[in-house]
């Protein structure tokens, strides 16, 4: 995996390091008890720091060979909902959940479907 001082060291733009290695969120807030009004997630890599009860964020647009990376910091369980509902999560969820002190790794092994690995 690339480390995103040595590719800026090489040479490289930042912002061909953030298309080589990805963006980072902190402090974001879940929002939202549907995939219709869930924090819409932008970066790559995501910190939840603040979420109520039944609160969720949505991923980005499916596409084959993404990685999205989410831990839940919130003290609370956050729901994740696909982009759309042509897409799923885990052989045909439409959510998956996140408990505290959680990390999430999610990847797209096709266009329709999110597979995730959860800390232990």
């Amino acid at each position: 995996m690339a480390i995103p001082s040595r590719v800026l060291a090489s040479g490289n733009s930042p912002l061909a390091s953030i298309s080589i290695n990805g963006d980072g969120a902190v402090g974001l807030v879940a929002v939202g008890s549907t995939a219709a009004t869930a924090l819409q997630l932008s970066a790559v890599w995501n910190t939840i720091t603040t979420s109520a009860a039944s609160t969720g964020v949505k991923l980005q647009p499916t596409e084959a060979g993404a990685v999205v990376g989410i831990r839940n910091d919130s003290g609370q369980t956050v729901t994740v909902y696909p982009f759309d509902t042509s897409s799923t999560i885990n052989a045909g969820a439409t959510s998956l959940t996140i408990a505290t002190a959680k990390t999430v790794l999610l990847f797209a092994p096709s266009a329709t479907t999110w597979a995730s690995i959860t800390t232990a």
